[in-house]
């Protein structure tokens, strides 16, 4: 089942309710929902963490005494507003498969190895132009009790906070090429004027010799090229 969306509507995140996405069918509501005014504490705080990130936080392949396994990549990019201006001291994290397709969690029994060098999350601030840059493994795909046989494609989630905690933008980011990509309906539940927004670009500018390809991604937090929101 697709969903059609208005061509003024412009909605680039995914609806509560995707058919084909099972689990949104048993936790979309079902009725209005209702506007919650924020309170001043919810605006202005807490920032989360800034102030606790650490040089190294951003390279996940240093995070642990031997090398992980699987190919190492960079993921940079800028964080920006509507009109393309770099959004400075906004805390970027993220979290991943390993190169198996396995996270470091006890919610995950995918019968995979866990690599004792990877832990599959870190951390970074973006600099006074917006810029970030991660150094991580190339995360697996996985298979996922959507339907018979359905597996995510190779994916990274990003979480970027504001000036509050209630200021939050929590992504997904996939690669070029992956044949998978058409198939999930967690990406799928996106328009599809929006979906490419999600899908990194290979970026041999910044591929290191000998050491790392590299992949960039924007985020763009307004306005009508925004980067879609996490249906996860």
């Amino acid at each position: 089942m697709s969903i059609v969306y208005p061509l003024d509507s412009k909605k680039a995140n995914p609806p509560f309710l995707y058919p084909d996405y099972k689990s949104t069918v048993r936790r979309a509501p079902v009725k209005p929902l209702i506007v919650v005014p924020h309170t001043l504490s919810e605006l202005t705080g807490p920032v989360y963490g800034h102030e606790s990130v650490r040089e190294t936080d951003n390279d996940l392949t240093r995070q642990h005494t031997g090398e992980p396994l699987g190919e190492r990549i960079i993921v940079h990019g800028r964080v920006v507003d509507e009109d393309g201006r770099g959004v400075p001291d906004t805390l970027v994290e993220i979290w991943q498969a390993n190169s198996c397709g396995r996270y470091t969690h006890v919610n995950d029994q995918h019968p995979a190895p866990l690599d004792p060098n990877f832990t599959g999350s870190g951390r970074v601030v973006t600099d006074a132009k917006g810029h970030y840059t991660f150094t991580t493994i190339k995360p697996g795909a996985y298979p996922w009790p959507n339907d018979r046989n359905s597996w995510r494609p190779a994916h990274i989630h990003l979480s970027l906070f504001g000036t509050a905690f209630t200021s939050r933008l929590v992504t997904q980011m996939y690669f070029p090429g992956d044949p998978l990509f058409a198939l999930d309906p967690i990406a799928q539940s996106i328009p599809e004027f929006a979906r490419n927004r999600l899908i990194s670009a290979f970026d041999l500018e910044a591929t290191v010799s000998d050491w790392a390809l590299a992949y960039r991604f924007d985020i763009v937090l307004r306005g009508r090229n925004a980067t879609p929101e996490d249906s996860d």
